[in-house]
């Protein structure tokens, strides 16, 4: 089925067209219809597969054909909510990009940013809110935003949303909604206890699973190497050098790994950006950009980029650190092998991160293939770096003269 045979507007159809969307993927197949028919939906799909989309386009259209009823000031028709300002943005992209011909009032609402602009544009009526919690509550409280005329909410991330204890905060917004209305679900992971904190949000919601028995998708390939916390930083630098042209992805535990392992980069005159929480949202803005389009290939984050987050043609993404919840693992590598292109994931797991490791195995139902190194390969590749201590060089040498002592008496012995 292409998307010129749905009941959706003439002018979605041609923007579809024009963006080069021909035909939907599983989870827009799947999805478009019952949300079309107003049915509250709990959707689970692999990263990458175009749920952002199976869920805007019904709604554009729905909103499209909305238009006789005129927002007043701070109402809402359909809020989008989300874990990160990042997410919030994109989204909103891509609301804009499919909706581009429409005449809708979209907004993307996060914090970082001063609210004047954003209160603004409220006031005029919006038609859809794409929202991180904090912000909206904030704005909720001093009535700048009215959801009493809300038709649509949807949670993206879900399964994070409700983990992170956002499950008081959504239950707030479902006070401020007296009337019946349509709740959307979207996630590519979600667990027994989320999915019944989910079930008590809504009502006989059609449950779409895509690829159950996979998270991950296909196009990505999987491989680790042992290597010790201290000597991460030099098989990164290997990699890099060895792939220059690759744009890599590189994630870490906390925003001050973040920062140390960009300087140990910079040492060696390796180019990177980071992002992480503690950044400023315009500067986060910035990296993201910078990222995307290709100016500066390596980006070291913390999870904050883990999910959701759409970056075009990444090759690479190093788990430099591993995560610490293994389905947190699934959403990284999500980043690379998107749609129809391949990536390659590849982890650095240290002596004390092996139970990680083992929890990720499991939790993928697969073991995940080893990149062997041997004790000289090791070495070398620390002793080559630019940025390796005198001591290595000694190491190697030392290396070198038992190999030429062991030859020496294998002769004597002939």
């Amino acid at each position: 089925m292409k998307f010129e045979q749905y009941p959706i507007s003439d002018a979605i159809k041609d923007r579809l067209a024009d963006l080069g969307f021909r035909r939907p993927t599983d989870i827009q197949f799947k999805a478009i219809p019952p949300i079309l028919k107003g049915d509250d939906v709990l959707a689970i799909a692999q990263t990458g597969t175009g749920k952002t989309a199976a869920f805007a386009i019904p709604l554009l259209h729905l909103l499209s054909e909305d238009r006789l009823n005129r927002l007043r000031n701070y109402q809402v028709k359909c809020l989008v909510m989300v874990p990160t300002r990042e997410l919030a943005v994109q989204i909103a992209g891509v609301f804009r990009e499919i909706g581009k011909h429409l005449r809708l009032n979209i907004l993307g609402l996060f914090g970082g940013v001063e609210q004047e602009s954003q209160v603004k544009q409220l006031e005029k009526g919006v038609d859809v809110l794409i929202a991180t919690p904090g912000r909206m509550f904030d704005l909720l409280h001093q009535e700048k935003i009215d959801l009493s005329q809300l038709r649509t909410l949807i949670l993206d991330e879900a399964d994070h949303m409700l983990d992170l204890g956002f499950i008081k905060d959504i239950r707030d917004v479902l006070r401020h909604i007296r009337h019946r209305h349509q709740t959307l679900f979207f996630s590519a992971t979600i667990n027994t206890e989320i999915k019944e904190l989910a079930y008590s949000l809504v009502r006989n919601p059609i449950r779409i699973q895509i690829s159950p028995q996979n998270p991950v998708s296909r196009n990505v390939t999987h491989a680790v190497a042992y290597i010790e916390m201290d000597d991460k930083r030099f098989f990164l630098e290997r990699l890099v050098k060895e792939y220059s042209e690759a744009k890599m992805l590189v994630f870490v535990r906390t925003k001050v790994r973040a920062e140390r392992v960009a300087s140990a980069m910079a040492r060696v005159g390796i180019e990177t950006l980071t992002m992480h929480g503690g950044k400023e949202q315009s500067d986060r803005l910035q990296v993201m950009e910078n990222f995307k389009n290709g100016n500066i290939r390596i980006l070291i984050t913390t999870d904050v980029n883990a999910r959701g987050i759409d970056i075009p043609n990444v090759d690479y993404v190093i788990n430099y650190d591993l995560p610490e919840e293994a389905e947190n693992y699934v959403h990284r590598v999500g980043r690379t092998g998107r749609g129809v292109q391949k990536g390659k994931a590849i982890s650095f797991c240290s002596t004390e991160e092996k139970p990680v490791l083992e929890a990720i195995q499991q939790y993928l139902g697969k073991t995940v293939d080893e990149i062997k190194i041997d004790k000289s390969e090791y070495r070398e590749t620390i002793a080559f770096s630019e940025e390796a201590p005198n001591d290595n060089w000694k190491l190697l040498l030392e290396e070198d003269n038992k190999t030429k002592e062991q030859a020496k008496r294998r002769k004597k012995k002939k």
